[in-house]
C-alpha cells in the first residue's frame, strides 16, 4: 500500500517513517554481530577471524548497493508525490532489470577475485582457508541481498519503512537459528555462518515477494515496464551511483583508521575497536534521519511542495543533531560502563574511555550532514553529498587521524577528534551549499 508523506505533521511523518527504519538498521547490525557472538562459543581464533574478516567486507559490499539503490528509492518516492502511477510501475521494472544486471556482474568479479580480496585483506595465515570459504559462499548469494535491499528501496519510495524492517527481522531470526544448527549441531565452521547468512537473505526475500501479493500495493509492473529505458537508467544512477560511490569510500576510511589503529599495538586496536562497536550503534540515528528526510523530502518534492521538503530536512537535522548532542554528553560519564561490557582489560578500557570521548561529538556533526545529504539525493543533487563527505575523509578524517598518532602516541584524545572535525567540515559545507541553493531559487524548484 502506497502512503503519502505530503499530508499530515511533518515531525510525525518523520518521527513514523524513521523508527521503523531505525529498527531495521538496529537488526542489521545485531544480524552481523550474531554471527561472532555464535562463532566464539563454538569455534577457534581462525574462524573467528575469518567470520569478522568476511563480515566486514560483506557489510562494504552491502552498504554500496543500499547506496546505489537510494537511486530508486528517490525516483520512485518523486512519481509516488506526484501521483504518476504509470511512472512508479515503469521505475519499479527498471529498477529490477538495473539490479538483475548488477547482481550477475557482481557476483561473478567477486567470485573470479575472491582469493586476491583475502590477500588484500591481509588475512592471517591461520585463517586465509576459513576466510576463502565464507566469502565463497557469501559471493554465490549476493543477488539474494542485493534483491532484498532493492525490495526494501521500492517499500521504501513508495512510503513504507515497517515492511522492510519485518523483512530484517525474519532474517535474523532465520540467521541465528542457522547459525546454532551450522557451526553448533554441524560444526561447519566459518563455512556455516556464511550458508545461514544466505539462506536467510534468501527467506527474507521470499517474505517480500509474498508481501508485495498481501499487500496490494496497487501497482501493476508488466513485463513491457522490465525492458530497459536509458532515461530511468541514467536518472537512477545519476542518483544512486555517487551515493554508492560515496560510502564506499567512508567504509574505505574507516578500514584505514583501522589500519592506524592497529600499527600502535594490540592494545590500542582493541580499545579502537570496540569503541567502533559501539559509535555504530550510536550512529543508527543520523543514518535513519539520512533515508527519512530522503524520502519523506521527495514525495514533497515530487507533489512541489518546496516548502515542506525543506521543512523536513530542518526537523530532521534538529531531532538527529539533538540525539546525538545527548549521546555526547552522556558518554562524557558513562564510557567506562559501556566499555567494560565488551572487555575487562584495564588498559583497553582507559584508552576506549579518552578514544570515545572525542570520538562521540561526532554524533551531533553527523546529526547535521547525514540528514543534509538525504535532502541532496531527494533533490536528484547527490553529487553534492560525494563531494562534501569525499572532501572531509581526505582533508580532514584520515590524515587527522595519522598525525594524530604519530604526534600523540601515548593517547587516543586526539585522534578521537579526527571523524568529529571531519563532521564539521561536511556540515560546513552543507549549510553553504543549502544556503546558495536556495538564494538561487534553486530549493523552490526554480533555476534561479
Amino acid at each position: 500500500m502506497v502512503r503519502k508523506l505530503t499530508e499530515g505533521g511533518i515531525a510525525s511523518n518523520i518521527i513514523s517513517f524513521s523508527l521503523p527504519y531505525l529498527f531495521a538498521y538496529f537488526l542489521q547490525t545485531l544480524y552481523g554481530m550474531a554471527d561472532l557472538y555464535i562463532a566464539g562459543q563454538f569455534n577457534g581464533a581462525d574462524v573467528i577471524s575469518a567470520i569478522a574478516i568476511g563480515s566486514q567486507l560483506m557489510h562494504m559490499v552491502t552498504v554500496i548497493i543500499v547506496g546505489l539503490a537510494m537511486g530508486s528509492t528517490v525516483m520512485i518516492s518523486r512519481a509516488v508525490g506526484a501521483g504518476d502511477d504509470r511512472g512508479m510501475a515503469r521505475l519499479i521494472g527498471n529498477t529490477v532489470t538495473l539490479f538483475a544486471g548488477v547482481a550477475i556482474l557482481l557476483t561473478a568479479l567477486l567470485l573470479i577475485f575472491k582469493s586476491p580480496i583475502v590477500y588484500l585483506m591481509s588475512t592471517p595465515p591461520e585463517s586465509v582457508l576459513e576466510t576463502r570459504r565464507y566469502l565463497a559462499v557469501c559471493f554465490a548469494g549476493i543477488p539474494f541481498i542485493i534483491a532484498y535491499n532493492v525490495l526494501s528501496s521500492v517499500f521504501r519510495g513508495m512510503g513504507d519503512s515497517k515492511s522492510p524492517m519485518f523483512f530484517i527481522a525474519v532474517a535474523c531470526a532465520v540467521n541465528i537459528a542457522l547459525d546454532y544448527l551450522f557451526m553448533g549441531a554441524m560444526g561447519m565452521g566459518a563455512t556455516g555462518a556464511a550458508l545461514g547468512t544466505v539462506l536467510a537473505q534468501a527467506v527474507s526475500v521470499a517474505t517480500a515477494l509474498i508481501a508485495t501479493k498481501k499487500l496490494h500495493l496497487g501497482v501493476k509492473v508488466t513485463r513491457k515496464d522490465l525492458e530497459m529505458e536509458p532515461t530511468l537508467f541514467k536518472g537512477m544512477l545519476s542518483i544512486g551511483f555517487p551515493i554508492a560511490i560515496q560510502d564506499g569510500f567512508v567504509q574505505v576510511s574507516f578500514l584505514l583508521i583501522t589500519v592506524i589503529a592497529n600499527r600502535r599495538g594490540v592494545t590500542v586496536a582493541a580499545a579502537v575497536g570496540i569503541v567502533e562497536k559501539i559509535i555504530c550503534f550510536l550512529f543508527l540515528i543520523p543514518s535513519s534521519m539520512l533515508s527519512s528526510v530522503s524520502a519523506i523530502a521527495t514525495q514533497n518534492i515530487g507533489a512541489k511542495s518546496y516548502v515542506r521538503a525543506r521543512k523536513t530536512l530542518l526537523y530532521g537535522t534538529a531531532i538527529s543533531a539533538g540525539i546525538g548532542f545527548v549521546f555526547s554528553v552522556i558518554f562524557q560519564f558513562a564510557s567506562k560502563p559501556f566499555l567494560s561490557m565488551f572487555t575487562s582489560d584495564s588498559e583497553v578500557i582507559r584508552l576506549g574511555e579518552q578514544y570515545l570521548r572525542t570520538y562521540v561529538l561526532d554524533c551531533i556533526f553527523a546529526g547535521i550532514h547525514f540528514p543534509f545529504s538525504g535532502f541532496f539525493s531527494a533533490m536528484g543533487m547527490s553529487m553534492l553529498s560525494f563531494i562534501h563527505n569525499i572532501t572531509s575523509i581526505l582533508l580532514v578524517r584520515i590524515p587527522g587521524a595519522y598525525f594524530a598518532s604519530k604526534l600523540f602516541p601515548q593517547t587516543l584524545y586526539e585522534m578521537g577528534l579526527a571523524a568529529p572535525a571531519g563532521s564539521l567540515l561536511s556540515s560546513l559545507i552543507c549549510i553553504a551549499i543549502y544556503v546558495m541553493l536556495k538564494h538561487k531559487g534553486k530549493l523552490d524548484g526554480k533555476e534561479g
